[in-house]
């Protein structure tokens, strides 16, 4: 067994999980790979099975949070140092995943962010997104003094320490972004961002696509971040 685990939830993905497979295989080999399969209704089951990697397929579709939340409790109970996760839909580069893991090995943080924004990428951020993330970078900035280019990025390795925390019931939002971020920098943990390039999706469609799915989205993560404010400023009064 590896020191890293790469956890990547996989819902409806048969078009796009061969290639991501392919290239974790080629570009991190240090690293052991788990697939969530989230109780997909297409092929993304078989194609899994011909690919010879370890998996794990959900009774029920978990969504997005619940697919990862799995993976990481795998890890608990498999012993990993650390684990990473990274999308079944194409759009994140391995070779970017490797630059992060040597970085959390190197400078023992706790959480490493690949940052589309740290520097300037050809990466087309829809407008919505761009705007959300915008709000949410100010949001982090006021409430924990830091500057955190790329709250949104789901591209990201954890130590044991962190991953163990996520394993817990009711430790791991629908929508782990921004509200994440905030409450684990108020508990003092350490993140630190690292620039990556991402690629656009080439099949399928996002969870955020459409119109009410961004604003579900936005209405839950201000509702979570409102708690996650309060609830830190009533522990330290």
């Amino acid at each position: 067994m590896k020191e890293l685990l790469v956890i990547v939830p996989a819902y409806n993905e048969e078009k796009n999980i061969v290639g991501v497979i392919d290239e974790l295989k080629r570009d991190i080999p240090e690293a052991d790979i788990l697939i969530v399969n989230d109780c997909s209704t297409d092929n993304t089951l078989n194609v899994i099975k011909e690919k010879e990697v370890d998996y794990i397929t959900t009774p029920f579709n978990l969504r997005y949070a619940g697919g990862v939340q799995t993976g990481f409790k795998y890890a608990l109970h498999k012993n990993y140092k650390y684990v990473a996760q990274f999308d079944g839909d194409g759009q994140h580069v391995a070779k970017e995943l490797a630059k992060l893991y040597e970085i959390a090995k190197s400078d023992e943080c706790d959480i490493v962010i690949g940052s589309r924004f740290l520097e300037e990428t050809d990466y087309n951020h829809a407008f919505f997104r761009k705007i959300g993330t915008s709000i949410f970078q100010k949001i982090i900035k006021m409430a924990c003094k830091r500057e955190i280019t790329d709250p949104t990025s789901g591209l990201q390795v954890l130590n044991r320490k962190v991953y163990e925390k996520y394993s817990k019931i009711n430790n791991y939002p629908e929508y782990p972004d921004a509200n994440l971020i905030i409450e684990m920098l108020l508990q003092g943990y350490s993140i630190k961002e690292a620039p990556v390039k991402m690629k656009e999706r080439i099949y399928g469609e996002s969870m955020h696509t459409g119109i009410w799915s961004p604003i579900s989205y936005m209405v839950g993560m201000f509702y979570s971040i409102f708690l996650i404010l309060i609830k830190h400023k009533r522990l330290k009064n």
